[in-house]
């Protein structure tokens, strides 16, 4: 089953009329930025909780729309009631000049941590692997390695150190 698109515009008015707008992104990502009156029910997530309660009317929404168009029908079974998805997302919705709730003093979302480290390590690896020894480029192939390895098993020990790491407290409570 696939659900109707709604501009920002759309879905203002419609949430103003007493839709639940639910934001399907990761935690660390809803805390950092959010539409606000925003509930967080992330993907992974998804119908553990009642996050809209008895809602008649829910919007979800991501960072861009790809994340919910991809997962349509899942979001459409999530509920028993009227659904529809921003299209665009809270990017669209910004650009809409429509108000975001923004929280700087919390930390960057998990994944753009571990593309910054990972990216970093990378390059350490390069420079360190022709300015001193060639060793130092397995460094980089370790790296790419653990990037492939999480890529095909889901799981990401780079994401999984960053995430105890002290900056990252509010994101394990």
């Amino acid at each position: 089953m696939s659900l109707k698109t709604l501009t920002p515009e759309e879905a203002k008015a419609l949430a103003a009329r007493g839709a639940v707008v639910i934001d399907v992104r990761d935690a660390d990502e809803f805390a950092r930025e959010h539409i606000p009156g925003a509930r967080n029910e992330p993907l992974s997530a998804l119908g553990a909780g009642p996050a809209a309660g008895n809602a008649d009317i829910v919007i979800y929404h991501c960072k861009s729309g790809m994340r919910t168009k991809a997962n349509a029908p899942r979001l459409a079974a999530a509920r028993a009631c009227e659904a529809y998805i921003l299209e665009g997302g809270i990017e669209a919705w910004k650009s809409a000049g429509l108000p975001v709730a923004i929280d700087k003093g919390q930390p960057l979302e998990l994944m753009r941590q571990v593309q910054i480290a990972a990216g970093s390590l990378v390059v350490i690896g390069v420079v360190l692997g022709a300015a001193l020894h060639p060793a130092f480029y397995l460094l980089s192939g370790f790296v790419g390695a653990g990037l492939v390895f999480a890529g095909v098993s889901g799981f990401c020990g780079m994401a999984r150190l960053l995430t105890v790491m002290p900056w990252n407290r509010a994101l394990r409570a």
